[in-house]
Parts: C-alpha cells; structure tokens; sequence
C-alpha cells in the first residue's frame, strides 16, 4: 500500500515538474526573442514617401524610432528619375552612437512599369541588405537567417527601343450646377532618352478651361488655351560640367501669346560631382537665346511682334541631410536691347528639424518683374479680371507658407494595426 501510495505521489510529482518545464521551454524562445529585440539597432528612416507600414511588417529585426537623435543608424531615402521613367532610390546609411563611423550607400532602381507593391518590395529588400550590416553586430544576429536567390547571370542589355521611352497623357474634368459650369480638357506627349552621356527630352501639352455662367437672361462664356513645346538636349562633359541646348514654344490666350519661339545654348557647371546630385548639388547655368513673339492683339509697346536677344544665369543649391532639407534657387533675366527689361525670381524651401520632434518648415518665392512685353494695349474686362483669363500688370509677385510640427510621446514605432484604415 505504502509503495503504491510512494508511486503515485512520484508520478504525479513528475507530471508537475513535466507541465512546469514544458511552459517554461514553450515560453523561453518568445522571452528570447524579446530580450534580443530590446538590443536591435534602433533605426531613423527618413523617407516621406515610403511605405512604413509595410516596411515595418517585413524587416522586424530593427526597432524603428520616431527622433533622428534616438536611434543609433538614420537612413536617408533619396530620388531621381531614371532614363526609363523609373526611380532611382539611394539609401545612405549614416551610423550613430555605438555605430558612429559605420557608414554606407545603397540604390535600388525601379522601372517605370513597375507596380507600387514590386515598387516597396524592392525598395525594403534593399534596406534590409544595408541593415544587416549594424544587425550583425548585435546579439539579435543569432536569429538572422540569410539565403541567396540563384539568377542567371547578367548579359548585354538589348534595347530594341535604344532607349528612347514615349508617354501619351489626355484626360479632362467638368463640373455644375443650374447657373455655372465648368469643364476642362488636356492631353500630352513625350519622348525621353537618358543615358550616362546624353540626356533628351521632349514633350507637348495642350489645355482648355471652359466656364459657362447663366445670369437672369445674360449667359456668359470664358475660355482660356494654351499650348506648349519644349526640347532638351544635354551632353555630359565631365563629372561637374554639362552643356546642351534648349528649345520651347508656346501659345496662350492668357498671356497674349499667339506664338512663342525661343532656341537657347546653355552651359551648366556643378560644384559637386553628379554622382553626390541625390544629396546635394550647386548648379551654375548659362543661358543666352533668341526670342521671337507674335501677339495676339496690340501690346502696351505698340507691337504685333518682336524678335529678341536675351540671357539668363541661375544657381541652384539642393542639400538632403539628417538636419533636413533645403533647396534654393536664384535667376536673373534681362533682353540685350534694353537692359530695363529683365527679371529677377528667387524660390526656395527648407524643412529642419530643430530638436527632439520639432520640425519647422518653410516655403517662398519672390520675383521682380519688369519684362511683361505681351501685355495687351486694350487691357483686361473685369470678367477676365475675375476669372484670370488675362495677365496683369505687376511690378513683383511673391508667395510663402511656414508651418512648425511636434511629436511627443513613445520613441518606438515597430507597431502596425492596418483596422479602419489611416483613419
């Protein structure tokens, strides 16, 4: 009896003990896990176009933060088109903290067909390879597992369309009510070609906005049109210098335009080698050209027509940094005849992050103006006044906006719940 009793006891000793470990062993790997995310890197991604949701469901082996100054890599994503209507992503990695010195740059480049999911899977495929780097000099790297997808291997591209790639846009809008309509209707074409050495764009557009008023037994109708032309074409020098030639014309009823030639040289030079234009640049251009105008009606100068000598020289700054961003750019512009003839225009933003979730922002534009050579001699009705079918007289024009943003609360950002949508 007694060893029976002593039997039962141990076995039922040894089932506590077996459930006990069983929990313990079933809780420990997750225990792990967490313990070894706690010490992933802590990563900024400074990207305003990216898909964070989605970046953060697939690469689960970082913590991301919301403060630039918290984490220990900040990834700076930057832009420019490719000759095939793509995209051109750089990924600079920048490291802080325990990985300062630990610096790095990837691209990944996208193709004008792709859709936006093969767009982001590219994209985060390509952050992930770059942060493997910082994840691999943490404890987390022992549950990091790397495999290879077996491609063929590359060959000469063979382009039956040598590059050139064509786009066709036309679409339209329309609006009412009883006593108002509106509708408007454009289309366009273009024809690109991009390579290393030389660079070729072209395109056309046309517009026309219709509005239709109906006051008592008075109907009014006022339309405005435009067309437009231009052409680039751009040889690379150098790393730094470029030169090439632009063409454009135009036509337009709100400018008094009825036909707008101008051909124009221009030489181009760049602080920094092209390589770095992701990042930054400082652009210095040339331009001289001829113009030649035909008026729709009589101008202010009494003229039906002209044809002009003039110049223009610009400088472009682009900075993309982990402070922020700043653009700015300045031109002037004046015709070899009459030297009082000429304009001015500076247009920039900036966008810096002051401090720990404070950012300020700020946009404008000023422009001095002395060259409204098409403006009509009979002026402008007050329909066209009010519906700004006609350019007026202006000696400047300006624009600006400032805004200031602040986050505060969790540094930590690893959480997606897609429920309600964005809402």
């Amino acid at each position: 009896m007694f060893i029976r009793r002593s039997c039962c006891r141990f076995l039922l000793c040894l089932a506590v003990v077996h459930s006990a470990l069983a929990t313990c062993f079933a809780q420990s790997p997750q225990k792990d896990i967490e313990a070894l995310k706690k010490q992933a890197p802590r990563v900024f991604l400074d990207c305003d176009y990216c898909d964070m949701d989605f970046i953060r469901t697939e690469i689960t082996f970082v913590n991301y933060v919301r403060d630039r100054k918290d984490a220990q890599v900040h990834v700076l994503i930057t832009t420019q088109p490719t000759g095939s209507g793509g995209t051109e992503y750089t990924l600079a990695f920048s490291g802080q903290q325990e990985f300062a010195g630990r610096d790095d740059m990837l691209k990944y480049a996208s193709n004008k067909t792709d859709t936006s999911d093969e767009v982001r899977k590219g994209l985060a495929n390509a952050l992930k390879i770059g942060l493997i780097h910082y994840a691999g000099k943490t404890p987390i790297a022992s549950r990091i597992a790397i495999s290879f997808l077996d491609k063929t291997s590359p060959t000469a591209v063979e382009d039956k369309w040598k590059f050139w790639v064509f786009s066709v846009s036309v679409g339209g809008s329309f609006s009412g009510e009883q006593s108002q309509r509106y509708s408007s209707l454009r289309g366009s074409l273009s024809a690109n070609r991009i390579t290393p050495s030389l660079k070729i764009r072209s395109s056309y557009s046309a517009s026309k906005y219709t509005d239709k008023f109906s006051f008592g037994d008075e109907r009014i109708v006022s339309t405005s049109k435009s067309q437009n032309l231009s052409m680039l074409a751009v040889k690379s020098i150098s790393n730094r210098w470029s030169a090439g030639c632009y063409f454009s014309a135009s036509s337009s009823t709100y400018s008094n335009i009825k036909t707008s030639i101008n051909p124009a040289p221009a030489i181009e030079f760049n602080w920094f080698p092209y390589s770095e234009s992701t990042r930054r640049q400082l652009r210095f251009m040339y331009k001289p050209g001829f113009r030649a105008y035909r008026y729709r009606e009589e101008t202010i100068y009494d003229k039906t027509s002209e044809n002009l000598w003039g110049q223009a020289f610009s400088a472009t700054l682009e900075l993309k940094e982990k402070w922020g961003f700043i653009s700015n750019t300045f031109e002037a512009f004046h015709y070899f005849n009459d030297w009082h003839k000429n304009h001015l225009e500076n247009y920039g933003q900036l966008s810096l992050r002051i401090f720990k979730g404070l950012s300020f922002n700020i946009y404008g534009s000023f422009s001095r103006i002395h060259d409204q050579l098409s403006l009509p001699k009979g002026g402008a009705t007050l329909e066209e006044v009010l519906l700004r079918r006609r350019q007026l007289a202006t000696s400047y024009s300006y624009y600006g906006s400032i805004s200031f943003s602040y986050t505060f609360g969790s540094i930590y950002s690893n959480v997606v719940n897609p429920r309600f949508g964005n809402y």
